[in-house]
């Protein structure tokens, strides 16, 4: 901005639509509807026009552009809550391969929200009512409803990721989470490990339900009862994984019959669970065997390396972002409700067999 005779002016960065119309010799609006809708305008304004334009280098606002015609580039993505500042970053991972992803088909990301209270529902209710955007993808919660207006009214194309939904007819992106736990725990009994500790989530939770599904699947084919595992956890967020992994050490530091095996459900509650038994003397995986899940980048380095179920963020946004665009183009395919993305084993110095 700067003064001119004590009147606020807006600098130009650039020609003007202004600008096209005087060079053209026709009005504004008759600019504004040769660029928004070229076949409401007869064809030789529509040449002069676009001669003017190209001539004065002029770029008309996309978005302007794309709502004055209804048809926003903009994909609403709905979180669960506030970003997670831990070592498991899975939804800013998850968020950067859709976005990667949508820059490419020529989409743009808005984050809708930074916390699931009511105000912020009805943000995003509005959003998807007021034509302000294309479709959402929403991560790992359920559908925003209030005010007698639930998301699944609007009208969009939505695409659930992180959550099975299909069952309710929304298409779902999902990881292999019981199948991933199940195998872990199987190589853990083929080690020869018979006592188990399982580090949970919050109780009921989707992921923290299928994790644990896993490893009783696991014991069960083994011939070993579900006594043969011990619960921790349960009460607390998974925002709150450090918080669980101390819990559970001091709940290991009570059990009688001490477990050679833990299975965690976040690289958090792994990493300041082994911080904590390590204190008490114990070595790992000498007289302890740690695995988790989430696939953290830092599992890598801590002390022992950390074996971990890495979840497949990359190809879970892509598959999330092609069934998305899949609906807004309205493609005669009819893919699967439910889409699996396989996570995978990462085998590091954390796991071995029990000493005798």
């Amino acid at each position: 901005m700067k003064k001119n005779k004590d009147v606020l002016v807006e600098e130009q960065s650039g020609p003007l639509m202004a600008d096209v119309a005087r060079l053209a010799g026709v009005a504004i609006s008759t600019v504004s509807r040769a660029l928004a809708n070229p076949g409401r305008v007869n064809e030789k304004t529509r040449v002069k026009i676009d001669a003017a334009a190209k001539q004065l280098g002029y770029t008309p606002n996309a978005m302007a552009r794309s709502l004055r015609v209804g048809k926003s580039n903009i994909i609403m993505i709905i979180l669960p809550g506030s970003l997670y500042y831990g070592a498991s970053q899975i939804i800013p991972q998850v968020l950067q391969s859709i976005n990667k992803a949508l820059i490419q088909n020529g989409y743009n990301l808005m984050i809708a929200n930074l916390d699931r209270d009511e105000e912020s529902e009805r943000h995003i209710l509005d959003l998807a009512f007021g034509g302000t955007v294309r479709g959402a993808i929403i991560l790992s919660s359920k559908l925003p409803e209030v005010d007698g207006r639930s998301l699944a009214n609007a009208g969009l194309p939505i695409v659930s990721m992180l959550l099975d939904m299909s069952d309710a007819g929304l298409p779902s992106i999902v990881t292999n989470d019981r199948e991933a736990v199940r195998e872990v725990t199987t190589e853990l009994i083929r080690l020869g490990h018979r006592r188990f500790l399982y580090i949970a989530g919050p109780e009921g939770n989707y992921h923290d339900v299928e994790r644990y599904g896993g490893a009783l699947e696991a014991l069960r084919g083994a011939g070993l009862s579900e006594q043969a595992v011990s619960r921790s956890g349960g009460s607390l967020d998974y925002q709150e994984g450090f918080e669980i992994g101390v819990q559970a050490a001091a709940d290991f530091a009570r059990l009688t019959d001490k477990p050679t095996a833990v299975i965690a459900t976040s690289d958090d509650m792994a990493i300041s669970f082994i911080s904590r038994v390590q204190r008490t003397g114990l070595n790992i995986p000498g007289d302890l065997s740690v695995v988790s899940f989430d696939g953290s980048p830092v599992c890598e380095f801590c002390s022992p390396p950390l074996s971990t179920i890495e979840q497949p963020v990359e190809e879970m946004g892509q598959a999330a972002v092609a069934r998305l665009l899949g609906a807004i183009g309205d493609s005669d395919n009819e893919p699967e409700t439910r889409t699996v993305v396989r996570s995978r084993l990462i085998l590091r110095e954390s796991m071995a067999a029990p000493r005798r």
